[in-house]
């Protein structure tokens, strides 16, 4: 009993590959399935359960969650299970947390130069856009761009 043409159409109409299709293994569906040449013949037999697919093979979330659990409590996080650098392992929060601190400390010193006269409105707002794209790592780099560029004015020479 050769059955391959009725297992690609099977596969066809139950969109699978050729390997997940199952056939009922008793004498008489396999027969009636012989007899199955159409794509409509194979539907009426899947409906029937004559014919079914197997499930696909999924990869089991169990152990991952298990080791989840356990890095709740602290544990699997030692030397041994570290590959990144200490920076690259800050959790998210952290991370923009440390931003905005820096933003913040940045954003008023620039404005308080721009209050005191020592730099321009339209400097101002280039150098606020400056410091929003990160180019600028703290308050004392900030004041090295800003006599590089020459956009302090001389009026600042008692120490910033």
């Amino acid at each position: 009993m050769n059955l391959k043409v009725q297992k690609k159409l099977a596969a066809e109409v139950l969109k699978v590959g050729i390997k997940r299709v199952r056939f009922d293994n008793s004498q008489e569906s396999l027969a009636e399935i012989e007899g199955a040449i159409t794509k409509e013949d194979i539907r009426r037999l899947i409906r029937q359960g004559k014919i079914w697919k197997i499930k696909e093979k999924g990869v089991s979330r169990g152990r991952a969650r298990e080791r989840a659990e356990k890095r709740k409590k602290g544990r699997q996080r030692g030397h041994g299970s570290r590959k990144g650098t200490r920076n690259a392992r800050f959790s998210k929060g952290k991370n923009k947390k440390e931003w905005i601190i820096k933003i913040r400390a940045l954003r008023k010193k620039l404005r308080e130069l721009r209050d005191k006269g020592y730099i321009e409105r339209k400097d101002y707002r280039y150098t606020y856009r400056v410091i929003k794209s990160g180019s600028i790592k703290d308050r004392a780099h900030l004041m090295v761009y800003l006599r590089e560029k020459g956009m302090l004015k001389e009026k600042e020479s008692k120490g910033a």
